[in-house]
């Protein structure tokens, strides 16, 4: 087994506080030791020794919302495209969202993702489910069978279920095995024909607006049925003051309530849509700046529990068309840290509190390996600098779809190294 020492690197692990100039031992699959108490300890005959002076390590990222277009559609994505992907950004483990072709709503299918997964990717792959069978909002998906298969969570992907009494049905037989309903809340009727957030600016720009009550009536709905049946509920990605107050109240109230949210939401608004600029068309819409504000609160004050790159590749026929025309959806593993780093960079939160929603908290949410420097645990970690400014081009994105609305961004902090169970994935 290899022995690898990161010498006088700052050493960032929200699992446990710290936030120190340290040494990281890995030895073979797992961290044999970190911090700064592990300075100077020596290293073993043979160890390679790496010196980070200047660099930072990280837990690996965990991003909890990424859609892949295998099966179904893997001119898109594929699940080995996608680990290389997110190797590049960081991201050692991620949870696959189900709505694929065919939707991932039977044990056969879970367990295609984690075999095609073991064979074919590079970082840790964890298969969500459907709650309901085909993403129709009926019949409910046998939740037991698939927890068994390796299920993380259920969730209807980009969909969300109309019928309150399912939602309550799936919110209570989900409680039965302590598994967590993963949401994302948008009322069909209400949003309607829109394409982008309602407001001035979508005046201006003659597009129909998606009010910010289409994200809260179906949340506020949602947070009161969690309430009511004590099941564990995760709104996946809000997007506005509305929302977050709402999740805030039910913390208050002691529901199981915890919530996410795309980075996208919190360092762009709808101005980005400039003139009209389809791969800033995204699902929930860029909102007024007050709300982007109200976000970046809402993830330092803790009412926001994780934030996701939304990863969702489309390709040149359904993204290069007319903006109200075009699917909505971009990609995001390869940009993840270095767009959250903004929020670090420019006071906004705090280093730990930012990496805590981007690694331990997500691993503590849906019961995962990683997202922790401890010594013993599987040394999937990063090493990044968290000031070099780097550009993003099209050219050197890894993706099997270019849809990033960070393309020709200037971003600062960049991932030098990627390891998964101490097995280098990526290498800048």
């Amino acid at each position: 087994m290899s022995v690898t020492v990161f010498e006088n690197a700052r050493i960032v692990d929200p699992s446990r506080g710290l936030d120190e100039v340290g040494t990281v031992i890995v030895d073979g699959r797992k961290i044999a030791a970190s911090g700064a108490s592990a300075r100077n300890q020596g290293a073993p005959e043979g160890a390679a020794v790496v010196d980070c002076s200047g660099k930072a390590i990280l837990p690996g990222l965990i991003d909890a919302r990424v859609h892949v277009g295998e099966p179904g559609a893997e001119h898109r994505e594929t699940i080995a495209s996608a680990s290389v992907a997110a190797a590049v950004g960081g991201v050692t483990s991620f949870l696959m969202m189900p709505d694929t072709d065919p939707v991932i709503d039977d044990v056969a299918l879970v367990e295609f993702v984690l075999r095609t997964a073991r064979d074919t990717a590079s970082v840790n792959v964890f298969p969500t489910a459907a709650i309901t069978k085909r993403l129709e909002g009926r019949e409910m998906t046998g939740f037991g069978l698939l927890r068994e298969a390796g299920a993380v969570a259920f969730t209807e992907g980009r969909h969300t279920i109309a019928n309150a009494q399912m939602m309550r049905r799936a919110l209570t037989y989900a409680r039965d095995f302590d598994a967590i309903i993963d949401h994302e809340t948008q009322d069909p009727e209400l949003a309607s024909s829109g394409v982008m957030n309602e407001g001035l600016y979508a005046s201006w720009l003659g597009l129909p607006g998606i009010p910010r009550e289409a994200e809260a009536i179906p949340l506020e709905r949602d947070l009161m049925l969690a309430r009511l049946t004590r099941g564990r509920y995760h709104a996946a990605k809000i997007s506005t003051a509305m929302a977050a107050s709402a999740v805030a109240r039910a913390k208050t109230d002691g529901a199981r309530v915890t919530s996410g949210a795309s980075i996208a939401s919190l360092s762009l608004n709808e101005h980005d849509v400039g003139e009209y600029r389809t791969f800033f068309r995204l699902s929930p819409p860029l909102r007024a700046e007050d709300d982007r504000l109200a976000m970046v609160e809402a993830l330092r004050d803790g009412t926001i529990d994780v934030l996701v790159s939304s990863h969702d590749p489309q390709d040149v026929d359904t993204k290069r068309l007319p903006f109200a025309d075009a699917a909505s959806g971009a990609i995001g593993l390869e940009t993840l840290l270095s767009a959250a780093l903004r929020l670090h960079h420019n006071g906004d939160v705090p280093l730990l509190r930012l990496i805590e929603t981007l690694s331990t908290a997500p691993a503590k949410l849906y019961g995962l390996p990683g997202g922790t420097l401890k010594p013993g645990a599987s040394a999937d970690l990063i090493v990044v600098d968290l000031d070099e400014p780097w550009v993003v081009r099209e050219a050197d994105i890894k993706s099997r779809s270019k849809n990033t609305c960070f393309e020709g961004a200037r971003l600062q902090g960049k991932v030098l190294q990627t390891l998964v169970a101490g097995r280098t994935v990526y290498a800048a």
